[in-house]
Formats: C-alpha cells, sequence, structure tokens
C-alpha cells in the first residue's frame, strides 16, 4: 500500500452550479483549493493531485434507476415538469446538470479507485459528498449520491465490510438509505437533531433493517447549539466503539463542515478548530482500523468564505500528513482572490478560531443534552455490536 495521497480535483467541479443566491455555490470549492495550493498544501511530497473520470451509466445505476437518469438528462428541457425532486427551490435544474453530476460522482470512484489499487492510501474528493440524493430523486442539493456510488464499486470488487462515517450537519439519509439491508456497509451519521434540520430523520432508533442487517445503522442526534468540545465528547462516545467492532477494510467519510457556528444553515457550534480535530480523529482511526484506508469526501459547508476553504484546507493537509498549523496566517494573496469573486465577506486572519478542542470523556452518570444524546444512541445500538451501553470503556 503505497503512503501517497490523491486529491480528485478539475476546475470543470465549478460547472455544479444551481445559480443564483443558491447556498451551495460552487465558489467554495474553489477558494478551497486556492488556499490550500497559496499555503503549499498541494505540493507535498506525498500529494499527487488527479483528474476525476466521468461517471458512465454502469456506475451511477449501482445506485440510481435508470429512470431517474433520463429525467436528469431531460431536466434542462423540462425543468419544472421533469419530477423526481428536480425544479424545486432546494434542487434548481441547471444547463449541464447531468455531466456535472456524473462528474462528481465519477470523481468520488476515482478516488476509491486509486485507493483500491493501492496507488494511494488516502484519496480526498472535496467535491464529493452528496449524499441525500436517492435512488429516484434529488433531495437537498444533491443530484447523484457519489458517496453511495463510490462505495457500491468497492462492494463489487469484493470488499465485504465498508464503513461509512457522516460528520456533516444534516442526516446522511440517501447513503443509509442505500445500504438500510446490507450488512457490508456501517452507515454512521453524527448531526444536528432531526427535530429542527432537513431531513428530519437520524433517530438513535434508526438502526438498519431488523431482519437483514441489524446495526447497519448508527445515528448520533446532537441537540441545537453543541460546541466543540460537545460534538467531540460524542464523537469519541459513539463513532470509534462501532468502528473497531465492526472492522471494516477501508473507511469513507463524508467531512461536510456546515456543523460551524457561522453556517446559515444550521445551528451546531462547532468552530474551524473542532473540524480540524474531527478529521484527525478520523485519520488515527482509519490507520488503527483499517491499514489506513480512508476515502474523504466533502458535502455541505455554506460559509464561503470563512469556513469551507479553512476546514477543507485543514482536511487535506491532515490527509497528507503535514497538518496546517492553527496559528497560520492566512496569505494576503488569498484575501485578494475572495475580492476577485466579488464577495463582500471579510476573510479570514489566520486558520483557527481559538476553538477550544478538549473534552472530558463520556461516562453514564453524567447529565446533560448531549450526555442524553449520546445514551440514546449507545442504547439503541452497542448492544447490537455486543457492546455495553453504559461501559465508557467500550
Amino acid at each position: 500500500m503505497s503512503d501517497a495521497v490523491s486529491v480528485v480535483w478539475d476546475d470543470a467541479y465549478l460547472g455544479y452550479t444551481w445559480g443564483g443566491d443558491h447556498p451551495m455555490h460552487p465558489v467554495r470549492l474553489d477558494l478551497t483549493m486556492r488556499l490550500a495550493d497559496t499555503l503549499g498544501v498541494l505540493s507535498g511530497p506525498r500529494i499527487e493531485v488527479v483528474r476525476p473520470e466521468t461517471a458512465g451509466e454502469d456506475l451511477l445505476t449501482l445506485v440510481h434507476d435508470p429512470a431517474y437518469l433520463d429525467a436528469v438528462r431531460r431536466a434542462p428541457a423540462d425543468p419544472t415538469g421533469v419530477g423526481h425532486g428536480l425544479g424545486t427551490t432546494d434542487n434548481p435544474v441547471f444547463e449541464g446538470i447531468y455531466e456535472s453530476s456524473a462528474l462528481i460522482a465519477g470523481g468520488s470512484v476515482t478516488a476509491a479507485r486509486l485507493i483500491h489499487e493501492g496507488r494511494a492510501q488516502h484519496a480526498v474528493n472535496i467535491a464529493g459528498g452528496m449524499h441525500h440524493a436517492m435512488r429516484d430523486a434529488a433531495s437537498g442539493f444533491c443530484v447523484f449520491n457519489d458517496a453511495a456510488i463510490a462505495i457500491a464499486w468497492l462492494l463489487g470488487q469484493g470488499y465485504e465490510r465498508i464503513a461509512y462515517v457522516d460528520l456533516d450537519v444534516h442526516h446522511g439519509d440517501g447513503v443509509q438509505a442505500a445500504f438500510w439491508s446490507d450488512p457490508r456497509v456501517l452507515t454512521v451519521s453524527i448531526h444536528q437533531t432531526p427535530l429542527t434540520l432537513f431531513p428530519g430523520t437520524g433517530y438513535a432508533e434508526e438502526t438498519g433493517d431488523p431482519e437483514k442487517a441489524p446495526g447497519s445503522a448508527v445515528n448520533l442526534a446532537l441537540p441545537n447549539g453543541t460546541d466543540d468540545s460537545g460534538w467531540l465528547r460524542a464523537f469519541d462516545a459513539v463513532v470509534p466503539g462501532v468502528v473497531r467492532a465492526f472492522a471494516p477494510q477501508i473507511l469513507v467519510t463524508q467531512c461536510g463542515c456546515d456543523t460551524h457556528h457561522e453556517d446559515p444553515m444550521a445551528d451546531l457550534g462547532l468552530t474551524v478548530d473542532g473540524q480540524r480535530a474531527a478529521y484527525k480523529a478520523m485519520h488515527e482511526l482509519a490507520h488503527e482500523v483499517c491499514e489506513g484506508k480512508w476515502l474523504t469526501l466533502g458535502g455541505g459547508g455554506y460559509g464561503l468564505v470563512r469556513c469551507v476553504p479553512r476546514a477543507w484546507t485543514h482536511l487535506i493537509a491532515e490527509a497528507a500528513g503535514t497538518p496546517v498549523p492553527p496559528s497560520t496566517a492566512i496569505p494576503d494573496s488569498w484575501a485578494r482572490d475572495v475580492l476577485a469573486q466579488g464577495l463582500r465577506i471579510e476573510p479570514p486572519g489566520s486558520m483557527t478560531e481559538g476553538g477550544w478542542t478538549g473534552f472530558a470523556r463520556w461516562d453514564p452518570f453524567t447529565e446533560n443534552r448531549v450526555d442524553r444524546a449520546i445514551t440514546r444512541t449507545r442504547t439503541a445500538v452497542y448492544p447490537l455490536f455486543g457492546l455495553d451501553p453504559d461501559d465508557p470503556r467500550d
């Protein structure tokens, strides 16, 4: 297994644009790659930037119905009548919607292939992570579910245990649905409570098909306002335990950064420091459980300037084994890139927000909103893995 790290990128990714003032603006990807490049992250000795291959029907139909693919193709000619979740406020139709979506899906499969073939130990596709798309419908800004497609492709290569961990503020409902009855795939999602956020799913009691795949889904729904220390405490109390018990051969991570305290679409309270700590934890877990085979994707994140570029630059740097020191100053040249985009947002001055990422490990004797969420999830799913929900060592 090579210790190389591949970053899958093409400027053509920027064609995935919903237009107008839609919150998922491709400038967030552009500014991320510019910041990573400016800070020297992309020129590290282990880094290789690889162009994605567009997914063909053979890949897309691993997850999506052929009739849905036809609908996406027809959508530009019939934007309001095509159905399948298209032509809505969340998922307006744009020219090239099929081609742009297929490129992103192909990029995640490209990343998976690089790991499978031993050409990379870690692979990153920040344009990926479209975790809401369903088998026959677009949903939540997502057209093709690249994460599920990449996992399905890996299953076709003979993998028998794949763990998918979703860090996005929204529940990873599309990936969970795709593998609900498949015991070969563990889907873990840590997200804001569905009582207050789209898509309204992801309760602790959603634990996979009770007959075919009990315990294949793990959901940790956190209360509004959860900050760095609370989020990391919850993660530590649930995610490593179930992933270790599952013993995956490869780890797939969706790293949506809309958990940020300034994100306009949600209500958690993380800083870029907490997000950086989460990426480090996933990196370490990959080396612990599956020989470092780590496929990591982007996802949500709508802080176009102050969050996404910093968070995902930290993600790429962490994957490369050359973390960016939090105190690193943001170069003036990048701030000028922001201004050149016409964005009236004050650029951040450094790669940190001074967030505190320490936390006390969970125990069954404490009682607060985060701990109640932890207990609910552990009670629902830990026995299905042969683990004790009341033992903090598990």
